[in-house]
């Protein structure tokens, strides 16, 4: 090796991964090699403090129902809910039980709300937003939600004979919610309603209502506000997609698995895109999320390929968009202990700060001909760093040791 793999490291700090960009990003995004562990959400919430306080940073995305997400944005911004109802229904996948996530909640709060009666003005306020689709691996939500508040967003601005239907009309071809969110479509085609004839009539009503939208947007932001807009555009987006997501799941091809977990993240990337918009954030998510080059994964015994959010919106934004993956030593209690020597986490483990940040340019260097071993986890979830990746990373953050 060229030079010691310690002179790679840096502290945690929102300066030091400011240091490895070429610019301060519109996108920083942060990933995590396995859910669950407070752990690398209270180190997460550390650096969007520093984000905050010392580079501008206003808002933050996780990996979260990006409708649900509304009802968090509502409570940092304007008090709306208690906490603890926040908590129950601001998060999907279960990350409302977590207490790094409700310590973050109740920071931002505290933060937006200055001695003053008003609070911070708008633009200095913090934000909240969850990036996913409104899916769990049971299966995708039904598109009322979406597509009922597009509708009324519209009706409510727009002359009524522009609107390609009714109300009515939308709650009849949606039919019960329950017809949509059937587990049992999630495994076999045959009961997913997304083919349907009425499902195919509001995956058209949907496109002229987003088409509608586009059309009226000077309108609509002169009688209502850009934030409205802004809001209209997530519930357009999130019922197109969601209606694409059950047209696809009742496909019985073999392409099926492999066209849903793209789809999915191809709603990420336009949820980032559009956050991408309004300023910098900070992104959480899964590394297999976030990362530049293509996910992989098995499921239901069949290897599965796509393109990852973050690859999608890496490159729309270039050097607007950067990437640092989080890479562990040890998480003893599902069975992950001390790395191997010759993976990239045995390397970093041997040093001897708890934590550090890595740059992965000079460590490539510092690599020369060496190619680290992948590492083989005995957890499935956990995702070790793949040493092929490197070059796709603006840096590391390493975590010893998840107690």
């Amino acid at each position: 090796m060229a030079t010691d793999i310690k002179e790679t490291t840096h502290a945690v700090e929102a300066a030091a991964v400011m240091g490895l960009l070429p610019a301060r990003p519109r996108l920083l995004a942060l990933g995590e090699p396995t859910h669950g562990e407070d752990t690398l959400l209270d180190l997460r919430n550390e650096l969007f403090r520093q984000l905050v306080e010392q580079e501008g940073y206003r808002t933050i995305a996780i990996e979260s129902d990006c409708l649900m997400g509304l009802v968090v944005d509502a409570h940092v911004t304007s008090g709306t809910g208690t906490l603890d109802e926040v908590m129950q229904h601001g998060f999907s996948h279960g990350w409302g039980s977590s207490a790094a996530n409700r310590e973050l909640v109740r920071w931002m709060r505290a933060y937006n709300v200055r001695a003053d009666s008003d609070g911070r003005p708008a633009s200095e306020r913090l934000r909240f937003a969850g990036f996913d689709g409104p899916l769990e691996i049971t299966g995708a939500a039904s598109p009322r939600e979406a597509l009922t508040a597009l509708h009324g967003c519209l009706a409510a601005r727009v002359a009524a004979d522009l609107l390609p239907c009714t109300a009515e009309t939308l709650d009849r071809l949606l039919g019960t919610d329950d017809r949509w969110t059937d587990p049992a479509a999630m495994t076999d085609p045959a009961q997913s309603v997304g083919q349907s004839a009425g499902a195919g009539r509001l995956r058209l009503l949907a496109d002229d209502l987003v088409a509608l939208l586009d059309a009226q947007t000077p309108h609509l932001i002169t009688a209502t506000s850009r934030e409205d807009w802004h809001r209209a555009r997530l519930y357009g987006r999130t019922a197109t997609s969601l209606l694409r997501y059950h047209h696809w799941m009742a496909d019985p091809s073999p392409s099926r698995l492999t066209r849903l977990v793209a789809l999915r993240d191809s709603m990420m990337a336009a949820n980032l895109l559009a956050l991408a918009e309004q300023g910098p954030a900070l992104v959480h998510a899964h590394n297999g999320h976030l990362q530049r080059d293509k996910s992989t994964m098995r499921m239901g015994g069949l290897p599965l390929e796509w393109w990852s959010a973050g690859a999608i919106v890496s490159t729309h934004l270039g050097e607007g968009y950067a990437f640092l993956a989080t890479a562990l030593g040890t998480i003893r209690h599902q069975g992950v202990d001390t790395p191997p020597p010759d993976t990239v986490e045995g390397l970093l483990y041997a040093l001897p700060e708890d934590r550090c940040v890595v740059d992965t340019s000079l460590l490539a260097t510092t690599l020369g001909d060496t190619r680290p071993a992948l590492r083989v986890s005995p957890f499935y979830g956990y995702a070790p760093l793949d040493p092929a990746h490197l070059a796709g990373t603006d840096g590391i953050v390493f975590v010893k040791d998840v107690p």
